[in-house]
């Protein structure tokens, strides 16, 4: 393969995170070669596992169609959510209070809070209850500690439903951190789960800032549940540099964009 073959490749593959699928046709116009080389490329690409190819064109490999469980999403991208959680956390400043969604990214963010004054954390994860639980008692972390209530998924480790959802609406906060399972240009950010979905759209309804944390294998997913569009979110901090393509949609709704190095 050339290199003006890989970039084309390359190109294809941007575009899906973009929009979620390709059409040879379309391709073909933007890229100013035949349909047969366009099909080429795919082949390629599907063989490479990084598409798969349907009548027309191609689409996102997406295998996962339901959340996993919480101790299998932890050891996924571990290191991409450590650095992930560590730049969250650098937007954390004293005397915040914060509302911290369930996930195994934003559970990455706890470590980064030891230094932070007068800070007040809720969250709906029981695993980051626990570890500021552990922190708080061996005085690394000095902040006062909310747990919003409510239906236990155990399979999860967090809390949903109305009991959880009115719970939340007590609260105003400053910063809103979430995980998402999908993100996609004109279908916004989405999620597995409804119920969770809600509740999660309750701590941004309650907060002054909404601050989305996703690795870069939820790009051009489209899940279950519409937590909110991009013109809602503040910041979106991701392993990886916002795609060239994304770049001018997201400074129109006005979203930043901070690459976790």
């Amino acid at each position: 393969m050339s290199l003006v073959g890989e970039e084309r490749k390359d190109y294809i593959l941007n575009l899906l995170n973009l929009e979620g699928k390709v059409k040879t046709g379309d391709l073909v116009e933007r890229l100013k070669v035949s349909s047969e080389t366009i099909r080429r490329y795919l082949e390629e690409l599907e063989e490479e596992n990084k598409l798969k190819r349907v009548y027309g064109g191609a689409i996102k490999y997406n295998l996962d169609r339901e959340e996993a469980s919480h101790f299998k999403r932890e050891v996924t991208r571990a290191e991409e959510k450590r650095r992930i959680g560590r730049a969250a956390a650098t937007l954390v400043e004293d005397n915040d209070v914060v509302f911290i969604d369930d996930g195994t990214t934003t559970l990455q963010m706890i470590p980064y809070l030891q230094n932070k004054k007068n800070l007040t954390v809720m969250t709906i994860s029981i695993a980051a209850l626990s570890a500021l639980i552990e922190y708080k008692n061996k005085e690394l972390f000095s902040g006062e500690i909310y747990f919003i209530g409510g239906k236990v998924d155990t399979v999860h480790f967090r809390t949903t439903g109305s009991i959880a959802e009115k719970m939340a609406a007590s609260f105003y906060a400053d910063k809103t951190f979430i995980t998402i399972d999908g993100i996609m240009m004109g279908k916004g950010i989405t999620g597995f789960d409804a119920e969770r979905g809600q509740l999660a759209q309750k701590l941004m309804e309650q907060s002054k800032q909404t601050i989305v944390l996703t690795d870069h294998s939820k790009f051009g997913n489209v899940q279950f549940y519409k937590l909110a569009d991009l013109r809602e979110i503040d910041i979106i901090i991701s392993d990886v540099k916002a795609p060239k393509e994304w770049e001018s949609y997201l400074a129109d709704k006005d979203v930043v964009w901070i690459h976790a190095e």
